[in-house]
């Protein structure tokens, strides 16, 4: 695992996106935003439906993420 516990780039993660859609990819970027809060860029294992829009990539924040693994 890599030294910053913040940053998850490469890492396999799953959580969830916008409190209700179950998720789980590769982090391509994580990030410390304007404020101090991380977010991270994830790449979806498999495509999700969000409110009729197909998404391949999510933002989650930080405190979304329910596990991680290298």
């Amino acid at each position: 695992m890599k030294n910053d516990i913040w940053n998850l780039e490469g890492m396999k993660v799953w959580g969830t996106y916008l409190n209700t859609f179950p998720v789980g990819g590769t982090v391509t970027l994580s990030r410390v935003k304007y404020g101090g809060g991380v977010c991270h860029t994830v790449q979806l294992n498999s495509p999700i439906s969000v409110f009729g829009a197909i998404r391949e990539r999510v933002i989650l924040e930080h405190s979304d993420i329910s596990g991680v693994r290298d």
